[in-house]
């Protein structure tokens, strides 16, 4: 099993390598188009800045690689925004893979704190990734921007409003949470992404 993990300037993908490591998966770090479409499976982890992540990958000729492949693709908190078609932070254009915006959460009360961060539960899952868990399960999140609750949403989290915990489109799953930081059941869903 060929696993590609997408490196560019956004952190965070050492956790990633790690968990997948965990899985008895030896992942390949590259930033390498041919590596990646060659690749049996894609994960485009990261946290990190939109702008400062798209203007890198556009530089590298990634964006048109991402948005070209056929091979199922998992993206992890910015990139599952990245995946989008524009993100508020910073006002940028993303890749476009997922018809929608993403938003930056706007306080309602005292206690609502940006950025979300923290253990919440999934509802309303809807995706291979998610076989063999339960509603209710919890996930870790660390995020001041969100995905609306839309046609790709594979599962809802709540945080002010409802909003995509998770994303599904063809061949690219996407995760605002970090499975590689929710204990056995994030290494569940990175299992069931490898066995898509």
């Amino acid at each position: 099993m060929d696993v590609a993990v997408i490196k560019y300037n956004a952190g965070n993908v050492y956790s990633v390598v790690n968990a997948l490591r965990r899985l008895g998966v030896e992942p390949t770090l590259t930033d390498d188009a041919q590596q990646i479409m060659s690749a049996d499976k894609v994960v485009f982890p990261g946290q990190g800045e939109a702008a400062g992540a798209m203007e890198y990958l556009r530089a590298k000729g990634l964006d048109a690689v991402i948005k070209s492949l056929h091979q199922p693709v998992l993206g992890i908190c910015i990139g599952q925004q990245l995946l989008c078609r524009h993100s508020a932070e910073g006002d940028t254009d993303c890749l476009g893979v997922f018809d929608v915006d993403v938003l930056k959460f706007k306080p309602e009360r005292h206690e609502d704190k940006v950025p979300a961060m923290g253990w919440n539960s999934l509802y309303d899952m809807a995706s291979p990734l998610f076989d063999g868990l339960d509603d209710g399960t919890y996930a870790y999140f660390v995020h001041s921007y969100y995905v609306p609750v839309c046609t790709y949403t594979a599962a809802k989290a709540d945080y002010i409003q409802p909003y995509s915990a998770a994303l599904h489109k063809g061949n690219f799953y996407a995760t605002q949470f970090h499975p590689e930081k929710s204990g056995d059941a994030g290494s569940m869903m990175l299992k069931n992404f490898i066995e898509i």
